[in-house]
């Protein structure tokens, strides 16, 4: 809007020089057309430049919305507490580190900050059903909060509730890919597997979440986190457990008030390092974004190098062009055109030649962005306006700046000696 308002007060207060501005570009355009392949071939390195930088930026910033919009699926105000060792001055353990089931209660009714907790208990199992058996399987002892915490929602069956939790129901819910790899189907819902030879009946199956990172969210089975500590005692004193705050503005007040009642609940006395862990999902989330602000940056720079190719073709036709048309140089001259009249009319010329490469190149780009799209596997891509628009500047600024030599040359030709000019 602004640079309309600002091409009207132009027309209003200045129309000569506006009409002179588009009798200069009239006249680019004429000389564009009049010469069409060698203008095509000029400006193939800015349509190529140009192409680059919408098709690169395009498919960065669509990987990086779908990992963007993945993490937070995952709960951008969910914390991890786990129990870690402490270590001496030199690396060495100082003291085994433990959390209980006490420590989470104690989260969970005192810290203010946070909404709920989700004890949890990572190990690895076996499951069997049938003649099928899969070892090294990803098995997590939670409670029914699991699911508003990390967003892992059934979609057949349900999901075990408090009662389950607090009779060490023997109860369990499939991921997908557990589902697949025993050769099953949803009418498993109902029966029975084995999980490290103990028998539970499946209530649910979870939402195909994908994988992320070389790990399969998909192969995951959840149990009662009570369930798991009968089959897994050791665990009772090295619970990890989940926070989800209160708000995802609230991550570092809550991450305070469960490190002071921790610190007081495990007897830790100041200037003592803390002997738990907190990770931080959003900490990840602000790390990716650094990356594929910086991956976006040198990719796009990387592939700007072929503007300036673009432009040293642009600065030698438009030198040919000065030498072809010096004649014409010497009569607009004779007939009281300035230097800056001449120096005007080939800057533009250049300009135009090269905001038409860019033109050509952003509908090439648009093109290769569509055929993108339609891969199956693809994710979701978008051309972002700011990077056509600084695509189309980039351009136009190239051509500007490599057509300064030829525009200079052309304007201190003497008019005498143009005229005299074969």
């Amino acid at each position: 809007m602004r640079i309309v308002r600002f091409c009207v007060r132009l027309l209003l207060f200045f129309p000569d020089r506006a009409y002179a501005a588009a009798s200069n570009v009239a006249t680019a355009l004429v000389q564009i057309w009049a010469n069409k392949i060698r203008s095509l071939l000029t400006v193939l390195g800015i349509i190529i430049a140009v192409t680059s930088i919408i098709t690169v930026v395009t498919l960065v910033e669509g990987f990086g919305n779908y990992v963007t919009n993945f993490l937070r699926g995952l709960g951008t105000n969910m914390m991890v507490v786990y129990p870690e060792r402490v270590r001496g001055p030199r690396g060495e353990y100082l003291r085994p580190a433990e959390m209980t089931i006490e420590d989470v209660r104690a989260v969970d009714a005192y810290a203010k900050a946070i909404r709920r907790t989700s004890p949890v208990v990572y190990t690895r199992a076996t499951v069997e059903y049938g003649r099928q058996q899969l070892p090294g399987m990803d098995l997590r002892c939670t409670n029914e909060f699991f699911q508003p915490i990390r967003n892992f929602y059934v979609d057949a069956g349900r999901f075990f509730g408090a009662v389950d939790v607090e009779t060490a129901a023997p109860v369990c819910v499939l991921g997908r890919e557990v589902l697949r790899k025993l050769e099953c189907d949803e009418s498993l819902v109902g029966d029975y597997v084995h999980i490290d030879s103990q028998r539970f009946r499946v209530v649910g199956l979870l939402q195909a979440k994908g994988s992320f990172m070389g790990d399969n969210q998909d192969e995951m089975i959840v149990i009662p986190w009570t369930t798991g500590l009968k089959m897994y005692p050791y665990a009772r004193k090295y619970l990890a457990f989940y926070v989800e705050a209160m708000d995802e503005s609230q991550i570092s007040e809550a991450e305070g008030q469960l490190a002071r009642l921790l610190r007081q609940r495990h007897g830790l006395k100041p200037g003592q390092p803390n002997d738990f862990g907190v990770f931080k999902q959003d900490e990840i989330l602000k790390e990716f974004k650094q990356i594929r602000l910086i991956a976006t940056s040198v990719l796009a720079g990387i592939v700007s190098i072929s503007l300036l190719v673009g432009g040293i073709g642009i600065m030698n036709v438009m030198l040919v062009s000065v030498t072809e048309r010096t004649r014409e140089i010497g009569l607009r001259k004779s007939v009281g055109a300035r230097r800056r009249d001449i120096l005007t009319q080939f800057l533009t010329e250049a300009a135009v030649l090269s905001t038409v490469g860019g033109a050509i190149g952003i509908a090439l780009g648009y093109g290769a962005c569509y055929l993108a799209a339609l891969h199956p596997s693809m994710v979701e891509v978008n051309v972002p306006i700011w990077s056509v628009a600084l695509a189309l500047g980039f351009s136009a600024a190239v051509g500007i700046f490599f057509g300064i030599i030829p525009a200079f040359k052309a304007a201190i030709i003497h008019p005498i000696d143009a005229l005299r000019h074969e």
